[in-house]
Parts: structure tokens; sequence; C-alpha cells
């Protein structure tokens, strides 16, 4: 089996330097001489030597000349000095020299010492010889403390813990986790709820793997790349893991951010390391995570200059698509939430062949989504989950999970035996609108003016026919926000004027019931303001709903084009773009005042509940204005105080609120 380890440099480089630093001959300075007691006597009378080393045990001395000498000498045979000298661990002596007795030795030598130079006199010490053997092994243990800190600090900090690419010789390999028969994953296509298309079509892909000769006795080649596209939560990676235990083929998973790296070029080796390995391992699957990461358009937008690490990485892998034979049967499978910016050559066909966009669920998927995240709760019989399903739409499957946890997070909080719907009702609160603060001390001039201003988002709502219908209105400050109203909007797939208008009209409702009531505004209608903006401005320039403008989309849904120095019309258009946009905002906002003022008694009423009560719900708002004459589904059907599960929450009287209703915004269809 093929580890991915590469071949281990680290125990070669050890015994060479163990032959280099142990051999005898290298451990000391190589350039050391034998000299007579004659040429020795001459060296102390001319003043070249500095210390004269004598052993006692044997009868050997050792001659160390003193700088000047050394430094003359130096320069005289630089060309024959050995290299490896300089790695000694001291410096040798220059002149090893025998004697005979040693009274006599150094009776002359004290006689000729005395005739040399007052300022360039020898010293003689006396001392015992070291054992060979005990310095040779000190040299040996004070070299192997060096490397091993070498290969702790280089080799293994510099890997992340070492492990396949971690080393710096094999840093260049994939760093792809490879799933196989001794490590399997046990997520199945059972354990994905919901994406029935995006099921069927890799399930199609694992069953190619299995029986290839299905497909090709037909003719039929195997697809070469597989692309999960859509947002962030829905499942893409999930739906990987499942191919994975599906497939029982060799799978290896990997991030686009692991082929990026400090050093230039290893990117691309990791690419063609991995591809090498799939191959070898055929029939087998390559899942990479986030491949925006490497896949992003090449050129118009690199403003760094020289050279790209990233194109060189998406070169190469590029290249590794494209070079398959038929019957390689490796399959790549990516993922991303940015298909817009990946490079248009990755996506063509040879490469990626299919390209499956997994959408945020329907009704039915988010009931089955339910099913698999409530399995593990203690939940109470009497929650309906198909009530739960129909209060969240917009929720991805992500989403989904996290209210089933903090639901029972909050029921353990509670001192709850099960998971009450109640409990569902404050997840959902929590996680929309953010943590209750009712110790937040407000003034009640304040309280009344945000009281009038969620007033006016509830009237104006229930009073226009394609506004979504309300759910909940609170004074009850949340999070950034100071109030809060949830509506449950329609799912739909297209959105006609009316009812983007009507949508308009009912954002402007907290600030012109401001008008209405009190004479005048506050900065609170900011997040309001800046949504009625947006939807204004895709009118006009994206869905071409402007009667001036005309039938023209300036939206460019492919991602190719930069606008950000440059718009695509010219001054006058921009001119008619603002008076649109201008003019749409302030109709619908005449258009609310007109509405609350024609209905002022009951926009007094529903505040004056909303200061007593803190939060109302649709019943209340019934009991004031009545049932929605348009809407008679839900009038059938009361939802009573306790169902109530807020799915959306709109902006309240703060400048920094957040929780923004994903329908109320423009959404572009595709």
């Amino acid at each position: 089996m093929n580890n991915n380890k590469g071949f281990n440099w680290f125990i070669p480089i050890i015994i060479l330097v163990m032959v280099l630093f142990l051999v005898p001959g290298f451990l000391g300075d190589s350039n050391t001489k034998n000299i007579g007691e004659n040429d020795f006597y001459k060296l102390v009378q001319s003043g070249k030597v500095g210390e004269v080393m004598v052993y006692r045990d044997t009868p050997k001395a050792e001659i160390f000349l003193n700088k000047a000498a050394k430094a003359e000498q130096k320069s005289a045979a630089k060309k024959d000095e050995n290299p490896l000298s300089m790695l000694a661990m001291k410096p040798g002596p220059d002149y090893t020299l025998t004697y005979g007795d040693l009274r006599y030795f150094q009776e002359r030598f004290n006689q000729i010492n005395s005739e040399a130079p007052a300022d360039k006199k020898a010293t003689m010490e006396f001392g015992t010889s070291k054992s060979p053997f005990s310095e040779l092994l000190f040299t040996a243990l004070f070299w192997i403390a060096i490397m091993a800190l070498f290969y702790f600090f280089l080799f293994r900090k510099m890997g992340g813990g070492g492990g396949p690419g971690g080393q710096i010789f094999s840093i260049g390999k994939s760093r792809a986790k490879l799933f196989d028969d001794k490590e399997k994953i046990n997520v199945t296509f059972k354990d994905v709820a919901g994406l029935e298309g995006a099921k069927e079509e890799v399930q199609e892909v694992v069953d190619f793997l299995k029986n290839s000769e299905k497909y090709t006795k037909l003719g039929g080649k195997i697809p070469k790349g597989v692309l999960l596209v859509g947002p962030p939560g829905t499942g893409k990676t999930l739906l990987a893991k499942a191919v994975a235990g599906e497939a029982k083929v060799p799978f290896f998973s990997l991030s686009g951010s692991d082929f990026v790296e400090m050093f230039v070029g290893v990117g691309a080796s990791r690419v063609r390391d991995l591809f090498a390995q799939a191959k070898a391992k055929s029939p087998a699957i390559i899942f990479i995570d986030e491949i925006d990461a490497i896949g992003r358009a090449r050129g118009g937008k690199n403003f760094s200059g020289g050279n790209d690490e990233r194109e060189n990485t998406l070169n190469q892998l590029l290249t590794e698509m494209d070079g398959f034979g038929t019957d390689t049967n490796v399959i790549i499978m990516a993922a991303t939430n940015r298909a817009d910016i990946l490079d248009k050559a990755l996506l063509r066909a040879g490469r990626f062949d299919r390209s499956i966009y997994v959408d945020l669920p329907e009704l039915h998927e988010r009931r089955q989504i339910f099913d698999v995240h409530l399995q593990k709760i203690k939940l109470d019989p009497e929650v309906d989950r198909d009530f739960l399903a129909k209060q969240t739409p917009g929720f991805s499957g992500a989403d989904i999970a996290n209210l089933c946890n903090e639901a029972a997070l909050i029921a353990a909080r509670n001192s709850h035996e099960v998971v009450t719907k109640q409990d569902f009702l404050d997840a959902v609160d929590r996680i929309i609108g953010g943590l209750e603060k009712k110790n937040k001390a407000i003034k009640p001039s304040e309280k009344k003016r945000i009281a009038f201003h969620e007033a006016g988002h509830a009237t104006v709502s229930w009073l226009t026919e394609h506004a979504a219908p309300l759910l909940k209105v609170t004074i009850v400050p949340r999070g950034r926000s100071l109030g809060a109203a949830w509506y449950l909007p329609e799912e739909r797939q297209i959105t006609t004027t009316e009812q983007m208008l009507d949508e308009m009209c009912s954002l402007l409702g907290g600030r012109a019931a401001e008008q209405v009531a009190l004479g005048d505004y506050s900065t609170g209608a900011q997040n309001d303001l800046e949504r009625a903006y947006k939807q204004a401005n895709a009118m006009v320039t994206i869905y071409g709903l402007s009667e001036k403008v005309g039938h023209v989309s300036y939206y460019d849904s492919s991602g190719q084009n930069d606008y950000a120095f440059s718009k695509p019309y010219s001054e006058k258009t921009a001119e008619i773009i603002d008076d649109e946009i201008q003019r749409f905002v302030q109709s619908q906002y005449e258009r609310a005042i007109q509405i609350l003022t024609d209905n002022q008694d009951k926009l007094t009423a529903l505040a004056n509940k909303l200061l007593e009560k803190e939060v109302i719900f649709r019943e209340d708002l019934e009991e004031i204005f009545g049932k929605r004459a348009w809407d008679p589904e839900l009038t059938e059907k009361p939802v009573s105080n306790a169902e109530v599960l807020p799915a959306t929450a709109t902006d309240a009287t703060n400048v920094e609120q957040q929780n923004e209703t994903p329908q109320a915004e423009p959404k572009l269809e595709h």
C-alpha cells in the first residue's frame, strides 16, 4: 500500500554526519604535523610558540603557535588547508612532538625560552592525555543531540507534526486524506435528507464506479468531474461524505487550501502527487472542498504582478483533469459556493462535466431534514414536524440542525424532561432575533416610539395583499434590535412587481407610523431604508421593472466582468436610474402614510396593546383589523399563540439591526 510518506532522507544524512565527525582524522585539525626537538627549539627561540602541552603519562607534547605565527602560517599555506578543520570541536595543535627525558626536555625549553623576545615567550603546561574512546563518545553524543534538535524543530515543526507531506523533503506530497477499506465513513445516502435531485446525480456516479460495464458497453464514458454548487449549509460536503461511504472505492478528501503553501511550486507538485496516487488506486474518487481557493479565474484581476503560485496550481489541475484515459476510472468531485468566480477552463466539458446545484430545501425536504436531526433528541410527542417545516422557509440544512440543537439546550436550561414546542419557539427567537434583553433600560418616550414603529410594520403588512403575513411583533430588545416583527414569507420562485411594491411599502411602514403618530421620525428605520433601497435598485437595474429604464438588466450573473471602476451604462442613464429608484421608494412611502392615516385609530390601538403586552400575535391583529380577506387559507385555520414559530425577523428600531428576512431582499432568479 502506498503510504505517501516518500523516502526518508534524514537517516542517510545522519550517517553521513556521523562518518564526517566520528571517523578518526575528522575530529580535529587535520593540518597537525610532527616536528623534531631541534626544530621545536628553533620555533621557541624565534618567539613563534604560544603554548606547549606536555603529557606526563606519554612522551608526547602538543605545540600551539601564537597568533602572529599562526596567521603567517595560514597565509603561506592557505590552499592546502582542510576545509573540515573548521568543523572541529576545538582547534587542534599545530605540531606534535615526541620527547625523550622529561627533565632534560623541560630544562632545555626553559633555557631557550629565556632567550626569546620578552613579549613572545612560550608557556608550558602539564596534563594527562585523554582516552581516545572517551573523546570519541563525547563527540558522538554532542552531534547526536545537535541533529535531534535539528530534526525536531525543522522537520517536525515545519510539517505540522510530521505525517504525510509533513517533512520538508516530502512537502510536495499531497495532503489528501485517504478513506478506503481500513478507514471507512459511516455516512450513507440514507443520512442525507432532501436533495433528491443532487443525490440522484451522484448516485449515478457511484453506480458507474461499481458497475462500469453497464455504461461502457453502450459506448458511454465516465464523467471526469462533478461540481457541487450551492449556498452555505445546504449539504454539499455532507453529500460528498455520503459518496465516500457508498462508493466502496478509495476516496481522497482535501480542501482547496491544502494546495496553497509559502514555497514556490509546492501546489503544482501536490496536484501531481494527488492524481498519481488516485490513478494508482483507480477506480477512485477525489473530493476537493472549497475549490475556489485555487480555481479562481486567471488574469485580469491579478494586480500582484510576477509569478502567481495559485495560477500555477490551477494550471496543473487543469492539465491533470484533462489528461485522463477512459480506463482510468478516477472521478473528481468538488464543492463551492462561489461558482461565479471559477475559471471557465475549469468548468468546460471534459473537466467538470456535471454541475449540480444544491439549493435551499423545499417544504417536504425540510420535513425530512427535521426527521434526521430530531432522531437524537428526546422530543415531546405533541411537537408537529410538519408545522416546524412550514414555519422555517429559507432555512438550510445547517440552520435546521442548529435550531434543533438550540432547542435541546434551551430545554435542558429550563430543566425540561423533553424538548417541547415552546423550546423550539424560543430557539428560533434566539437564533433570528438574538438573546432577549429584558433588563435593558429604555426610556418611556423611546419605548412608545418603538411600539408605534413596530405597529406601523404590522399594520401596513396586514392591509396590503402581497406582503408576507405577520406572525409575531415584539418590543422586547433582542441582540442589537430594540424590537422586531416576524413574518412567514411565501415560498415562491418568481416575484411580480405588485408583490415587490407591497413588500417595500411594508418595510417603510415603521418610519411612516412614526411620522403619522408622532409627527417626526428617528434613526431607527436605517435597516428598513437600506432594504427598501436595495429592493428598488434591483427592480430598476436587475429585473427590468422600470418603464423609463426599460427591459434591461445590468446584472452580470457570470461574475466575470468587473464594474468596480466603470458602469455598464452612461451618466444620463445613471440619472434616470436614480430618479426611478427615488420614485419607487417615495411612492411606497406615501402609500404607507396614506394607509396608516386612514387607519390611525387602529394603529394607535395596536401600539397601545404592544406597550401593554410587549409581545402580540396574529390573533391580536385580527381583533383590531379583522381577518385578511385575500388570505383565506390562514384565516380558516388560525394559529394559536403557542404554535407560532417566527421564521424571519424584520428590522426594528436600531441602526445596526442585521436580522434580515432572506425573502424580503431581491433574490436573483436563474
